[in-house]
């Protein structure tokens, strides 16, 4: 039944190609182009102030190791820009029986568990797509830092670590599908496409704001319970910063709250969303 699920759902995405375009490709392009324009601006800068300084054009022209790709986009596979317009394709997957009002016709043909975990798979599946592309945008970067540039490239594995690479994949992946899964709640309680669109951004922005300013006001300590529990996109932070440790050690005991925060976040959502679905009347949706 879940497979069913899951091939009905995901044929009914891949019809929805502008809203794949702009949950899916559209970051990445921006990553790509935005970069590209940096990179020009950048190098006519630095040409400027060399032939100021009566220096070579070509000082330091080390060559860039493209290697360095698959941790810069393990790294920020889960960057805000992506999780805001996944957002698009979620409230299509999530909350488009609703409005459509659709659900009648196919609760009937399946049991609603299976629909509900039907939908969260294929976003599973749209959210590795979309670190995929964000994969190959890294290395489009790379290359063109390295065309414009005017720099030798490389591809040195010497200091890849393939194990901190797979985990930092693995958690940008779960932060991604975590936050669609708030996405799942406010579809289901909700019933309406809009209030499944933007109650994650507002949800994810007060989340900003309390563990910005407010977290001092608060007495609160980033290491504390009540902040990786609170804050999904804190405790995100911390377990990134645990891969790729700094100088400064973290605090005792904030990696364990910081995958109990993500485990929650992840859990009660589909827990919610599902036991909520069961109780549904769906007669007129």
């Amino acid at each position: 039944m879940l497979v069913d699920a899951l091939k009905s759902e995901a044929y009914r995405v891949s019809r929805n190609r502008t809203t794949l375009f702009f949950s899916i490709l559209l970051t990445p392009l921006l990553f790509v182009f935005g970069g590209l324009a940096y990179q020009i601006m950048t190098k006519a800068k630095g040409d400027a102030l060399a032939a100021k300084a009566n220096l070579p054009a070509t000082l330091g022209n080390q060559p860039v190791n493209l290697a360095e790709a698959f941790g810069f986009a393990a790294g920020n596979g889960a960057n805000g820009v992506l999780l805001v317009f996944m957002l698009l394709a979620a409230a299509a997957v999530y909350a488009g029986d609703y409005r459509w009002e659709t659900w009648r016709l196919i609760s009937a043909r399946n049991g609603r568990h299976w629909l509900i975990l039907g939908k969260i798979g294929v976003m599973k599946v749209l959210a590795m797509i979309a670190m995929l592309a964000m994969l190959i945008a890294a290395f489009i970067f790379f290359i063109t830092q390295a065309l414009v540039a005017g720099r030798p490239m490389s591809f040195d594995l010497s200091d890849f670590d393939l194990v901190q690479f797979l985990l930092t994949w693995l958690l940008s992946y779960i932060r991604i599908v975590q936050y669609g899964l708030i996405a799942l709640l406010a579809a289901v309680v909700s019933r309406s496409l809009l209030a499944t669109l933007f109650a994650p951004w507002a949800l994810g922005f007060a989340q900003t704001i309390l563990g910005g300013p407010l977290l001092p006001i608060l007495g609160w300590e980033p290491s504390d319970w009540a902040a990786q529990l609170l804050l999904p996109g804190l405790a995100y932070d911390t377990l990134k910063a645990a891969l790729a440790p700094g100088p400064m050690p973290l605090p005792e005991g904030v990696v364990m709250k910081a995958v109990v925060s993500l485990v929650l976040w992840c859990v009660a959502p589909v827990a919610a969303s599902i036991a909520w679905f069961q109780r549904q009347d769906l007669s007129k949706e």
